[in-house]
């Protein structure tokens, strides 16, 4: 018997996952919402990574295999300019952006490392590379970059295939970062001069705020739980020695977990209806859920394929990114598309 269990054991990753397999409380199956008007922003894209608003509404896409970003007005897209220091691989390339007053920032995997660069909307190919050095490898590149309320840069970062470097304060792989406008740790962080803000992570892609301005992260598991945490500085959210719910006291417990076949979230966001929407890759749906992990309920079930990312539009809709040409999704035509939701 004690074979048995351990063969299980190695199967599924690990006692991370031994442990989930057997007593996760994980999200039932969250029943689907109301009919919401569902219609296409512009089609043709190319496995879209990230999206930003400028100050006028103009939306800003990242695409991750051509490295190109892209301007949206009305339901046209244009491209604004190539950042020609990206070296797509795997699941690194051009992935987040960000704005904060007259300035871009993009998350990018180059040659050695993922970095962070910043330019004017007027000057684009005059960028700026304000942080370097996030581990990079063919997956688990992390790349979710947004501004938190207290106007510091956050930026989630995967393990890059190295798990124990979640665990070491030293490296920045597996953690989210809190970073000054202009790369800098940011004053305030937990651990003093380094711009760790919470570690133990195995792969963020979703950043995220409600209107207290508590903060929210989707995470990637391994083989059982994918999760959704509220991250507050300094907490160890347990990766790779939990994956999903965990009795020891050292970790920080996600507020909700799936299995992966029904999720494997990427990007976030902070509905008008104050819920945490999760976008999600292989498990092809949108789902919303309360701040407190309770109430989820599915959108967008199966309908159009992978899901990478959800950002509130300016005028109070939810647009949606998919994922189908990024080289596991089976693309229709007229993909990779934004979508516009309304409630």
């Amino acid at each position: 018997m004690v074979t048995v269990v351990a063969l299980v054991v190695a199967a599924l990753g690990g006692v991370a996952a031994w442990r989930g397999w057997f007593s996760e409380p994980s999200v039932p199956s969250a029943p689907d919402a109301a009919p919401a008007s569902v219609t296409d922003v512009v089609t043709g894209l190319r496995a879209p990574w990230g999206l930003a608003f400028q100050p006028d509404g103009t939306a800003l896409v990242t695409e991750r295999d051509t490295a190109k970003i892209l301007t949206v007005q009305g339901n046209s897209a244009r491209e604004l300019t190539v950042v020609d220091e990206a070296a797509p691989a795997g699941e690194g390339g051009l992935l987040g952006i960000a704005t904060a007053g007259d300035w871009v920032y993009v998350y990018y995997t180059a040659a050695g490392d993922n970095r962070i660069a910043r330019f004017h909307p007027d000057q684009p190919d005059a960028r700026e590379t304000i942080f370097t050095g996030i581990p990079k490898a063919g997956n688990h590149n992390g790349g979710r970059i947004a501004f938190g309320p207290d106007g510091m840069l956050y930026v989630g970062t995967g393990d890059a295939g190295e798990r124990d470097a979640a665990q070491d304060r030293g490296s920045l792989g597996g953690k989210i970062l809190r970073l000054t406008p202009e790369g800098a740790p940011a004053p305030g962080n937990p651990f003093g001069a380094t711009p760790v803000y919470s570690y133990g992570h195995r792969n963020v892609q979703g950043l995220a705020w409600d209107a207290s301005g508590a903060m929210f992260a989707s995470e990637f598991g391994q083989n059982t739980y994918d999760e959704l945490n509220r991250i507050e500085p300094g907490r160890n959210y347990g990766w790779p020695e939990a994956e999903g719910t965990s009795t020891d006291p050292a970790f920080t417990n996600p507020i909700a977990t799936w299995r992966t076949a029904d999720a494997s979230p990427s990007g976030i966001a902070v509905g008008p209806d104050g819920k945490v929407w999760m976008a999600c890759l292989r498990g092809e749906r949108l789902y919303t859920i309360g701040t407190d992990g309770a109430g989820a309920q599915t959108l967008l079930r199966g309908e159009h394929g992978r899901l990478r990312h959800v950002a509130a539009a300016p005028d109070g809709s939810m647009w949606v990114l998919t994922s189908n040409h990024d080289g596991r999704g089976d693309p229709a035509p007229g993909d990779d598309r934004i979508l516009r939701i309304t409630l």
